[in-house]
């Protein structure tokens, strides 16, 4: 019986011992659980991301109200910072993990002045008064000439006195402000082909082009009863001497994403115009250089009337078509010579001559293996192989132009000069094989793993890799909902993803009213910009220590994540900075990502340029070293003449 009761006792004893520290433990976890939410509570809107700045942020408000008040420009509060929320957000506290943040807080703020009115559509590379200094021949003096460093401008960007915040897509499409882009010429110089007509204080675009008076709309409809663009084979566009960008804009309703590039020339202010109404667009031109995209890219190219001369320097364009288009892709003309038999005298050219340059079009098609697929009306439609297994079998016959060497490095693009020959696809084992890899049809595409990782073209970057990443973006894109609510509301039009990596940024938001330019840096790690390609997103190379080929304030979002780490001993951070500003559209919004010691050294930089931002942790806490800097670029304006 003894036995017993002391048996009982140890084992009540040891109940009562478990009991206790199952409480401590409990009460431990819970006090850990809410320390943790109380310092990393996501703010409800971005309004209540700038209410967390307490004092500094006053001061820095107020001081950047003077500086603006004795400068050339008219600064105004910003619609998107001054909105208040509902409830009092809870103020996060950095001083544990931000020790470098807190010892520029009481820094020399250096504020940088507007530029002159002048500038105020300055495009640093593509200035047509430096352009004037190269050669005309292959129109190289339109091309990419960036400024010197004695030419390199210190200071802002102003927006014309009279900026409004551009319509929302999908009126954008259709409405622009006059005061944005103030130039009547191509109302009045295109007047009767209804590429854009002024409505008081609007702009209007009908959807008209010189190659298609019935509108864009009724010309795409005549281009898919001969190709098929609406089962998603068709995804990315490339349409060269765009305009003011109506084809690409009217594609986008078949979910077709199309790059339209034009020049900066006479035709004033083009691509501006597109970018204005929400369709991706970029300042281009096809001359002695490559177009800074990769090969394999688009699944079509499309020229109405785009004045380039297919059939000069033995196709040499053309095989830069060639190069970009992806295996089983189309060629589109459309305008002179196309059915010149009809239309040679509106044309003012005779008979002989249009003639002659079809049948120079015609061989150079011929001569790059690609079968003509139609041609009816006015359009020509050739159709590139989907290997050259025969294509290597008629070039022992005609050799010129010959398929270039196994050493051409085919996606590489950057101020890289176009050659006179073939762009080798990858090898095929039979007729029937895609080179390169067969791609799923949009949508599916966009989550597919891309042939070029399939394929191990891209070291390191696995499968398992890609799709991890797009796990990652699924978790920072609703982090950033939250921070940024008016992402998903389609306040945003154009983003810019300035290191765009694989392209899991465009992937997680493609279902919102927006699309992404993403940006592969030339100096990053992993050249990526053919699996975005791949994925059915459009994208571009770009050396950050140089001006993006956009005019300003044409973008609403910019992504920078991890893009400093990159530059910050390449060339100056301030620059860079500029840059975005300069095409940063008033009251746009930045995202930057980074270590904190670069975030706080962009800080230090955008409070002297009329920003308002934050750093904030990480999407899975406050333990992740990489910080979110959130900024938002003020509205003011230029003053008036």
């Amino acid at each position: 019986m003894t036995k017993e009761n002391t048996s009982h006792h140890h084992a009540e004893a040891k109940r009562k011992r478990l009991i206790w520290i199952l409480c401590v433990s409990g009460f431990c976890i819970l006090s850990y659980v809410l320390g943790s939410w109380q310092t990393n509570t996501v703010p409800s809107s971005s309004s209540a991301v700038y209410k967390r700045m307490g004092c500094d942020e006053t001061k820095t408000q107020t001081k950047l109200s003077s500086s603006a008040d004795n400068d050339d420009g008219n600064l105004s509060s910003s619609s998107s910072l001054s909105s208040s929320s509902s409830s009092e957000p809870v103020e996060l506290d950095f001083e544990s993990h931000h020790k470098l943040e807190l010892k520029q807080k009481n820094q020399t703020i250096k504020y940088l002045e507007p530029c002159d009115m002048s500038l105020s559509e300055y495009t640093p590379c593509e200035d047509r008064e430096r352009g004037r200094r190269f050669d005309r021949n292959m129109m190289k003096y339109r091309e990419r000439h960036c400024p010197s460093k004695d030419e390199l401008l210190y200071c802002l960007i102003p927006p014309p006195p009279n900026y409004k915040i551009p319509f929302k897509w999908p009126q954008s499409r259709d409405y622009a402000w006059y005061d944005n882009i103030p130039h009547k010429e191509l109302s009045i110089e295109k007047a009767i082909q209804n590429w854009i007509q002024v409505e008081g204080e609007r702009f209007r675009f009908p959807g008209g082009g010189t190659g298609f008076p019935r509108g864009a709309d009724a010309y795409i409809d005549d281009i898919s009863r001969l190709i098929p663009l609406t089962d998603g084979a068709v995804r990315t566009a490339i349409d060269t001497g765009c305009g003011v960008a109506s084809f690409g804009a009217y594609l986008l309703k078949r979910d077709i994403l199309a790059m339209s590039f034009a020049p900066r020339d006479t035709h004033e202010a083009q691509v501006q115009f597109a970018l204005e109404r929400g369709v991706p667009a970029i300042i281009g031109i096809m001359g002695s250089i490559r177009l800074p995209y990769p090969a394999r890219a688009f699944d079509l190219a499309h020229c109405s009337r785009c004045l380039i001369p297919w059939f000069q320097n033995d196709g040499l364009y053309l095989t830069e078509v060639d190069r970009v288009l992806r295996p089983g892709g189309y060629w589109i003309l459309s305008g002179p010579p196309i059915n010149w038999k009809q239309h040679w005298k509106g044309w003012e050219r005779s008979q002989e001559d249009l003639k002659q340059e079809q049948d120079s079009i015609e061989n150079a098609a011929r001569s790059l293996c690609w079968k003509k697929v139609t041609e009816k009306g006015d359009f020509s439609i050739w159709k590139k192989p989907i290997n050259h297994i025969e294509c290597k079998k008629l070039k022992r016959v005609h050799k010129s132009p010959p398929i270039c060497t196994k050493a051409v490095q085919t996606d590489s693009a950057w101020y890289k000069e176009l050659e006179s020959c073939v762009t080798p696809l990858p090898e095929a084992k039979s007729p029937d094989e895609f080179a390169g890899g067969a791609l799923e049809n949009w949508p599916d595409r966009a989550f597919a793993v891309p042939p070029r990782i399939i394929q191990g073209t891209i070291p390191e970057i696995s499968a398992e890799i890609f799709r991890e990443d797009n796990e990652v973006w699924k978790d920072r894109i609703a982090y950033y909902k939250q921070i940024m609510p008016e992402l998903s509301r389609g306040r945003f039009r154009n983003i810019m993803d300035m290191n765009a990596y694989l392209g899991g940024f465009a992937a997680a938001i493609v279902k919102y009213p927006s699309w992404v330019m993403n940006v592969v840096p030339v100096d990053a790690e992993k050249q990526t910009l053919g699996v975005i390609y791949e994925r059915g997103f459009i994208g571009t190379y770009q050396d950050w220590c140089e001006g993006f080929s956009t005019y300003p304030r044409t973008y609403d979002l910019i992504h920078a994540g991890g893009l400093f780490s990159i530059y910050e001993n390449r060339c100056d951070v301030t620059l860079i900075l500029l840059e975005m500003d300069r095409i940063l559209r008033p009251e746009g919004t930045v995202v930057f990502r980074d270590t904190v010691e670069i975030l706080t050294k962009i800080q230090s930089i955008t409070n002297g340029m009329k920003w308002t931002s934050r750093i904030m942790d990480h999407e899975k806490g406050p333990f992740i070293p990489e910080k979110i800097l959130l900024a938002v670029k003020s509205y003011w304006t230029g003053p008036s003449s």
